[in-house]
């Protein structure tokens, strides 16, 4: 199959038209996508920093809280032991602890703990399934042993003391037992500056983090790291406090870029993640460094905040959607306008095409656009030229045709048919008068004195008298009869439907006396005088040549008989 030039021409318009539509397309997708995930990592970067702050606010207000019990009589009168109401300032600091703990969900033990006795506890409320309970006597334990006690007793007065976030191993401790929990602990101190025991609230670590994640919209996912990057808080239970159960699960492994974050080389990255764990598909996180504890630069937790690329990427869909439906409307209009300019640049190409094949067909020169400023109306003037050229040439080549025609049947010197031309006319007239019946004749006529002239007056002057001769013969004729020369100075006639003899007769005797008269030729006076001959059909011959030479012999014997006469083959001649 042949396409032509308006297919080409659309097919490629429309193909330049809907590349650039869908490469524009394609391009404010990827840049809408890119911004989108920006935003969301500009969204995540806040969360993360919400979360972390009110983290910091919620462990200050822990401590703010072992604080206010480290400073209060009662603890300093239970500490220094010097009245004896020291049971009672003991029921009343139980008293405070049961209402602290009732107005916070997050505690689940406070406790006052000697100095003395190995760290013996002196006043211990615990929270239980129940509500909250004070653990008395023989159950109170010896907490020397732990860091909480030891490392906060070595504090100046006022100073915090925050323990590893860890899975609670202390047996007795009710419903902190077996719980992610968090120490904060800060020493009583006498005037004299000597430590007389410590306050410790057991903190629910799971309860802490799920206010945080309580925050968070529900698509959120919340990570918490210890400073080595060990999972304190997972989206999967089961990734959490994995050192707890002798397998470490590390934020490093799952998120590589927090590992300059751990180093203490960056205060907050992003990072994203392939999680394999079933449920959770790939995440994009922003993690930042927060300190616990102000005088302890190694006591910090990560917080992450990381949200599901399929949630960021879920308008994307939409857009990619709308950016779709729109490439297809932009392509479908620079296809309809790929086809009009096709059309609009292969229409005058089709004009001048049909003006190409008139122009061939007949030579007509029809409308063009020339008007065009452009490259086609350039073309088409030079086309016009082209036309104009070429049918200058053709007029001149058909001219010359015509010429070369009539000069091939036709003598140069008197314009007369020549011999060839006669002949075609006799055959015709023969044939015509076979058919419609009549007769026909042919008179040859030869001038008497021509050779004469030529010598005495020279060939120009014969060929004037030549010239004046055939003037003179078609003039005696009529306009259906024909007059040729036949070479020379013989000159030939056809008369055509005649009817009988003496028609021919009549003919050659006003041809007589017209040439008995003397010619003037370019001021000479010349005699010529003329022999015809004769031969009528069908009487004498029955084709062209034969009736000719009957003619000539007739001719020939006028000639014989001292010429200016006319002789009928097969009759006498007459003067």
């Amino acid at each position: 199959m042949r396409y032509g030039i308006l297919f080409r021409l659309a097919v490629l318009l429309s193909a330049f038209g809907v590349l650039a539509t869908g490469l524009t397309g394609l391009y404010s997708f990827l840049q809408s996508r890119e911004l989108l995930v920006r935003a969301a990592e500009r969204d995540l970067m806040s969360a993360t920093r919400g979360a972390g702050r009110r983290l910091t606010t919620l462990v200050r207000g822990i401590g703010d809280d072992v604080r206010f019990f480290t400073e209060l009589e009662t603890t300093r009168a239970i500490a220094e032991g010097q009245d004896a109401m020291v049971e009672s300032h003991k029921s009343a600091l139980a008293d405070a602890f049961h209402a602290m703990l009732r107005a916070n969900p997050h505690y689940l033990q406070i406790r006052y703990i000697g100095a003395q006795e190995h760290g013996l506890e002196v006043v211990r409320v615990d929270r239980d399934s129940q509500g909250t309970v004070r653990v008395i006597d023989d159950r109170l334990q010896e907490k020397a042993h732990f860091p909480y006690v030891f490392r906060a007793l070595a504090l100046p007065r006022g100073q915090l003391f925050l323990s590893k976030m860890a899975i609670n191993r202390e047996v007795g401790s009710h419903s902190a037992l077996n719980q992610p929990c968090l120490h904060v602990s800060s020493p009583v101190v006498s005037d004299a500056g000597q430590p007389l025991g410590l306050v410790v609230f057991t903190v629910d670590v799971s309860q802490i983090f799920s206010d945080l994640r309580a925050d968070l919209p529900p698509y959120f996912r919340l990570f918490v790291t210890n400073e080595w990057g060990d999972f304190l808080v997972h989206p999967d239970a089961s990734q959490a406090f994995g050192f707890d159960h002798g397998q470490r699960v590390l934020v490093q492994d799952t998120f590589g870029d927090v590992q300059p974050l751990l180093d203490g080389n960056s205060p907050a990255v992003l990072a994203r993640a392939e999680l394999g764990s079933p449920g959770l598909q790939p995440l994009l996180g922003a993690f930042i460094r927060l300190p616990l504890a102000r005088d302890d630069a190694r006591s910090f937790v990560v917080v992450g905040v990381a949200e599901p690329l399929s949630e960021i990427l879920a308008s994307s869909r939409t857009l990619g959607l709308t950016v779709l439906q729109i490439v297809a409307a932009f392509s479908a209009g620079a296809i309809v306008l790929a086809v009009f300019a096709a059309r609009l640049v292969t229409r005058p190409l089709k004009q001048m095409t049909g003006e190409v094949r008139r122009f061939a067909d007949d030579q007509a020169q029809g409308e063009l656009p020339t008007q065009r400023g452009d490259e086609i109306g350039e073309l088409a003037r030079g086309f016009r030229d082209m036309q104009s050229r070429i049918a200058s040439t053709l007029a001149e080549l058909d001219a010359s045709r015509r010429h070369l025609a009539h000069m091939a049947r036709h003598d140069t010197l008197t314009g007369l048919p020549n011999r060839a031309m006669f002949l075609d006319r006799l055959e015709h007239a023969i044939v015509q008068t076979k058919r419609q019946g009549g007769c026909l004749a042919v008179l040859f006529v030869d001038m008497d004195r021509f050779k004469q002239i030529n010598d005495s007056y020279g060939h120009a002057i014969g060929d004037l008298a030549l010239v004046k001769t055939a003037r003179l013969l078609k003039s005696s004729v009529r306009e259906v009869d024909t007059v040729a020369r036949w070479g020379g100075d013989e000159f030939v006639i056809l008369l055509e439907s005649m009817d009988e003899e003496h028609e021919a007769r009549r003919v050659a005797q006003v041809l007589l006396d017209c040439f008995a008269r003397r010619m003037v030729v370019d001021q000479h006076a010349v005699d010529l005088g003329v022999s015809i001959g004769i031969s009528l059909y069908p009487r004498d011959a029955f084709d062209a040549a034969e009736l000719i030479q009957r003619a000539d012999e007739a001719m020939y014997l006028s000639k014989h008989r001292a010429g200016n006469r006319y002789s009928v083959f097969g009759n006498e001649s007459v003067e």
